[in-house]
């Protein structure tokens, strides 16, 4: 009798009921009810990953536990009907409770399927078991252990028990070695001295899931203490001021600190006081869990090393690693080994044990925000995952978000620690702001570089014998390609969607180059002649590529890399250039704005910005907030030791506010300026938004889709006097991608609660699912 299944005609009724979230996007907040064999009682808790039968055909299908209770809400005289779990998953990995709950807040919030969210917790490498290796080891049975009791062996079995009654008393491996460098010490040839061993019973055997460390060994660092680091007045009044409230229970903290004024120092020492806290307030309960946050991968490895410097059980988690080795730094968190997390946006889900500490490095960052479902973000569920736990959580940054400066300052809800200072007396770099529009009437040719810029680079490479980091934050080499024809007016867009191509330049292909879009990575080759008249085609604008070439034009004798997504494609791509750069191979570092936070590179004099408009002009709300924020970020890469920094940045709106504010380094003016305008348009962080975005291959579909959608939440909100406004649908500013049509609607809100109650009733109805079809964004990073 299948009893899993309840193929039988046996009336078998649970004792025990589980809720299961299964893995797929049915938008079911309480999961589905299953049955616990009793077989499995004692095996399953909350948060067991498992196999259950699913639909009329009992398709095995993965799902979570979220509670299990001794009645459900069926009917007791159908509950003979109820499906049992058939299985544990082959991983038997849980989640925490904790996670769990995190779980159901990110799905109600986010507006995600409660499946979908707990999926996206555990990564595809520990379910799937990747770069797990099963080792058998034996030992000597109890009986055996005096020689008098041995039966007649041969000469090779005569050695292997030998060696193992050497090792019979060792206090590490108590007797138990691996068979096969148990056969190879052995002289045998093969391993059928040692199975004939096993076979009489002689030896016991045990089988032991071992990962591998051996990329792991490469992240070790020479150790430091705090006595090699003094702090800052100001470092160590932060430290006063945070520290009394690591053991009074959730409470969110916000350092805003200029570049280079030691925010990783002070996160060590915050760690370390919190550790040192706990054990005293703890001592039985396991060493305290810190989780810390940072935005890039190419920030991990930098930041992870001052980790691994001064604390010895440190596990590193980001999207770069290979599969065996997320599985790997996934199981240490796991089993205990490791306490303290450092890693990108998916480390807020890392299982670790007695939780204590979160924090949130350059929490601005649009990188920490989920662009597929679930679309969370890490910063605001770290928040949550820190209030659900009752710890504090630290933010920092020299530019915060404005959502976090705002709960700082109007809504008083978050503590503002301030760090105006550098560490060693070093101070804020002078910017200077050229005006590319009169550069153009002063140069012949067209010079992406000013000439205050090519001198400057000049003067810091060869005389002062210092480097130079320049930011374009858009990769390629031009991104318009157009007939030079004005009557013409040709310009090449991609055929996919509504948005021109970028030429990307190579010495492989044909025509010297080729065409892709950076939204559906469609390419093609570099088209030589306007398809309109036949004119021979100009390509203008402008992108790292080009800048790299202009400089090995004009400046040969000088050594530089580039840092973009087209050259960057792995975790080790990143640690060499930078390696490179820290060593002083390379004199020049051109990249985006991958390369415009966290880095401290002492050597760094002159940072140029070729162009400071590249973001400025975005139909988006929050296109000044980027622009100051990229602008202050990578200006703090100059001059962070003890010489004096210098920035330039080139741009064609040299009275733009937003520009000269950011050149004065006044980041408070700005945000005052900024969340005025926002007040007036009502516009986050003074209020809450949801963008819904309806894509479909149809236009005529895609918008009626959103028309009807957009009538059933105002007849919501209308019905149940929900204070929401309701602007479109109209199109999203790129309104076709990848041959999607793509229609938005904006909700505005002075509460969340009153989106949330919005969402509720319309997915409550069906009518509001995020599928392929829908895309819902709560607290939208971009507009576009």
């Amino acid at each position: 009798m299948d009893m899993l299944f309840n193929t039988e005609p046996d009336i078998i009724i649970p004792t025990l009921f589980a809720q299961v979230a299964i893995e797929q996007s049915i938008d079911a907040t309480q999961g589905l009810t299953y049955g616990i064999p009793d077989n499995l009682i004692d095996t399953l808790t909350v948060g067991s990953r498992v196999i259950i039968p699913l639909g009329r055909g009992n398709r095995p299908t993965a799902g979570y536990i979220l509670k299990i209770d001794t009645t459900c809400d069926m009917p007791k005289d159908k509950w003979h009907k109820i499906k049992f779990i058939a299985s544990p998953d082959k991983s038997a990995l849980s989640l925490p409770k904790d996670l769990i709950s995190l779980a159901s807040w990110i799905s109600s919030y986010y507006c995600c399927p409660l499946g979908m969210t707990l999926q996206s917790m555990l990564p595809s490498a520990v379910k799937k078991g990747t770069g797990q290796t099963t080792k058998t080891f034996v030992k000597i049975a109890d009986e055996f252990v005096n020689p008098d009791n041995l039966p007649k062996l041969s000469k090779l079995q005569k050695t292997i028990i030998q060696i193992l009654h050497e090792q019979h008393n060792d206090p590490i491996t108590q007797g138990w070695l691996q068979t096969k460098p148990l056969t190879e010490k052995s002289g045998a040839k093969s391993s059928a001295p040692l199975k004939s061993l096993i076979s009489k019973n002689i030896l016991q055997t045990k089988q032991k899931i071992t990962m591998n460390d051996r990329w792991e060994k490469n992240l070790t660092s020479e150790k430091t203490t705090e006595n090699d680091f003094t702090l800052t007045a100001q470092q160590q009044k932060a430290l006063d001021n945070i520290t009394p409230r690591l053991d009074q229970g959730f409470n969110v903290n916000l350092i805003q600190g200029v570049t280079g004024s030691g925010k990783t120092e002070l996160y060590l020492r915050i760690i370390k006081n919190t550790i040192d806290i706990h054990k005293k307030l703890e001592p039985d309960l396991p060493t305290p869990g810190i989780i810390i946050l940072v935005p890039e991968i190419s920030l991990t490895p930098q930041t992870a090393s001052r980790f691994h410097a001064r604390f010895s059980n440190v596990a590193v988690l980001h999207s770069a690693l290979t599969s065996s080795q997320r599985h790997q730094q996934w199981q240490k968190i796991y089993q205990g080994s490791a306490n303290i997390v450092v890693g990108a946006r998916s480390a807020i889900f890392a299982p670790i044990n007695n939780l204590k500490l979160i924090i949130v490095d350059e929490e601005h960052e649009s990188s920490y925000k989920q662009d597929q479902l679930p679309r969370y973000n890490a910063r605001d569920v770290a928040i949550k995952r820190a209030q659900l736990a009752n710890i504090p959580c630290i933010l920092g940054s020299a530019t915060p978000s404005l959502e976090s400066y705002y709960n700082t300052t109007i809504r008083e809800q978050f503590h503002l620690i301030k760090i105006t200072q550098r560490v060693g007396n070093a101070v804020l770099p002078k910017v200077s702001i050229v005006d590319m529009v009169q550069q153009r009437k002063e140069r012949k040719g067209i010079h992406l570089l000013s000439q205050p810029l090519e001198n400057l680079i000049h003067r810091t490479i060869t005389r002062d014998h210092r480097q130079v980091i320049l930011l374009l934050n858009r990769r390629g080499y031009a991104n318009y390609i157009a007939c030079p024809d004005q009557n013409c007016g040709y310009i090449l867009t991609c055929n996919h969607c509504d948005t021109t191509m970028v030429y990307h330049k190579d010495k492989i292909t044909p025509a010297k180059g080729h065409v892709r879009c950076h939204h559906c990575t469609a390419q093609q080759m570099l088209p030589n002649n306007c398809p309109s008249c036949n004119k021979k085609t100009i390509v203008f604008g402008l992108g790292t590529q080009r800048v790299e070439e202009e400089i090995q034009r004009k400046m040969p004798d000088y050594t530089l890399a580039r840092m973009d997504s087209d050259v960057m494609r792995t975790a080790k791509d990143y640690e060499t250039q930078l390696d490179n750069f820290r060593d002083g191979k390379t004199q020049i570092l051109i990249g985006t704005q991958m390369i415009a936070k966290g880095l401290d590179f002492p050597n760094v004099t002159l940072v140029g910005i070729v162009s400071a408009d590249t973001a400025i002009n975005m139909p988006d709300f929050r296109a000044a907030e980027r622009t100051f924020q990229l602008i202050s970020q990578v200006a703090g890469r100059a001059g962070r030791a003890d010489h004096p920094g210098r920035v330039i940045l080139q741009t064609f709106n040299p009275d733009e506010p937003t520009i000269l504010l950011a050149a004065e380094h006044n980041f408070d003016g700005f945000a005052t300026r900024e969340i005025e305008f926002r007040k007036q348009a009502n516009l986050p962080p003074v209020s809450r938004m949801t963008r819904i975005v309806i894509r479909h291959r149809n236009h005529e579909k895609s918008y009626r889709i959103a028309k009807t959608l957009e009538q059933n939440l105002q007849r919501a909100a209308a019905q149940f006097n929900i204070q929401v406004t309701i602007r479109g649908p109209v199109p999203c500013p790129i309104a076709r991608i990848a041959d999607y049509h793509r229609n938005q609607i904006e909700l505005i809100a002075n509460n969340p609660a009153h989106l949330q109650s919005l969402f509720t009733i319309l997915r409550n109805n069906k009518h509001l699912v995020a599928d392929t079809t829908t895309a819902i964004d709560v607290d939208p990073i971009s507009l576009l």
